[in-house]
């Protein structure tokens, strides 16, 4: 379904040649409403990722068609697919968020469940209900990039009111349709910017990333331990021994050169990691394999071998693009000392240093992380309420939040795992004890 949008002077004001094709921004615009990520050709939904961050793979159309394919983010789950694009008035698609009809806060990483039980507590006498929301989000990961898409032919001013469109669309879209909230989640600083002035919430969180070494990257892992303080640095090398001196070896897979018995053996692990904890994996088989089939370049498993059987495996994605690695999933069918962190960072960042990469992501929360060189950042999400009792009371909240996660990151700050860098004499960063 469309709807005639006019998005006023800025687009008006950023007319041009787009650098895809010799369409024309025009201040008239269609907001589309789509149930079906078939409804929208990889082709064009694919333009808008390109230099985007925590877009590939993502956000690629292909893999979204497969996780609702596959059961694993649809209606049967609590995922429908309510994609909004904007296209110009000549049909090219302009933006797009990447948004879900949700019935519950599952396999998000932003946790709103307080908010939910507020609501309703107040309001589900009257008919209002917290959920369905509307969810801007990358299924199941917490992979802080863009969530507003926006062509990248456009210039600076056309790209802004684009994006306002997109939030102002969000806004309707749950006014209509009578339904609580609208969040986007993971969303660069930008974007939350903007959001903000455009009056939604800001919720802030903590992830740890590892970034490579510059001007002059890491030349192997050992490089990467000198930089460390002398306590981290023993204690990785500790960690790293017991998991050799249990008999445990690592082969590691890319792209085409995983087999389909390599994703069955990684599904096992991956299933076991949530069974233990007494919840069903969200991603189904037929994700994976359709996964694997539609982004090969994709994917990177480290599998540990003891005695020549597997016993644990990790997987790596990896944009190309940007040179970034993002650790997402792991699991084991036997108990190994340290394992965990031999699978989950040291082999991967080996890779990624190996492959010259830049950044490995290392997934949400995990203050263990620090230890093993992987950085504090702060991410944000953007939320828009409704009722605007819920809105004051949410907002109170987030700035008492606030100031807990300032102090939080000020805290890692000063327990920073690496040793000061000196200049030395030809102005090469050097380490000190």
């Amino acid at each position: 379904m469309d709807k005639v949008q006019t998005i006023g002077s800025p687009m008006a004001g950023a007319q041009g040649d787009m650098v895809a094709g010799s369409a024309r921004v025009r201040d008239e615009v269609h907001i589309g409403w789509h149930r079906d990520w078939g409804d929208i050709p990889a082709g064009d939904w694919d333009a808008l990722l390109t230099g985007v961050e925590g877009a590939r793979p993502f956000l690629c159309r292909d893999v979204l068609q497969a996780m609702v394919d596959s059961g694993s983010a649809c209606a049967g789950t609590g995922w429908q697919p309510h994609v909004l694009t904007v296209r110009g008035a000549d049909g090219t698609l302009l933006g797009a968020c990447p948004t879900f009809a949700k019935s519950h806060s599952y396999g998000e990483y932003v946790f709103d469940w307080a908010w939910a039980d507020a609501h309703d507590r107040a309001l589900a006498s009257h008919g209002h209900h917290y959920f369905p929301k509307l969810l801007g989000a990358v299924p199941f990961s917490p992979i802080p990039g863009q969530r507003l898409l926006v062509h990248p032919g456009l210039d600076a001013a056309a790209q802004v009111a684009v994006r306002q469109a997109l939030l102002d669309a969000l806004q309707a879209e749950c006014a209509q349709q009578g339904w609580s909230s609208a969040h986007l989640l993971f969303l660069s600083e930008a974007e939350a910017q903007q959001a903000e002035r455009s009056g939604w919430l800001l919720r802030h969180g903590v992830q740890f990333h590892w970034c490579n070494r510059e001007p002059q990257p890491f030349a192997d892992f050992d490089d990467f331990l000198a930089s460390l303080h002398r306590d981290k640095r023993k204690k990785i090398l500790q960690e790293r021994r017991k998991v050799r001196e249990a008999g445990v070896q690592f082969e590691v897979r890319e792209g085409t050169d995983i087999s389909p018995a390599d994703w069955d053996f990684f599904y096992r692990c991956y299933a076991q990691t949530y069974l233990e904890r007494g919840q069903q994996p969200y991603l189904t088989p037929a994700f994976w394999q359709a996964a694997a089939l539609a982004r090969p370049e994709a994917w990177v498993l480290f599998i540990a071998q003891h005695e020549g059987r597997p016993i644990a495996c990790a997987l790596l994605a990896v944009d190309r693009e940007q040179d970034v690695a993002y650790g997402r999933y792991w699991g084991a069918l036997a108990s190994v000392s340290c394992l965990h962190f031999e699978a989950c960072y040291y082999q991967p960042l080996s890779w990624c240093i190996a492959q010259g990469l830049r950044r490995f992501e290392g997934g949400a929360q995990g203050e263990h992380k620090l230890a093993r060189g992987l950085l504090p950042v702060t991410t944000q999400s953007a939320h828009w309420l409704r009722h605007p009792g819920l809105r004051q009371a949410v907002a109170d909240f987030l700035q008492r939040e606030d100031q807990g996660v300032r102090a939080y990151v000020n805290e890692l700050d000063e327990r920073q795992p690496f040793k000061p860098c000196l200049s030395g004499p030809d102005g090469a960063a050097t380490m000190s004890e």
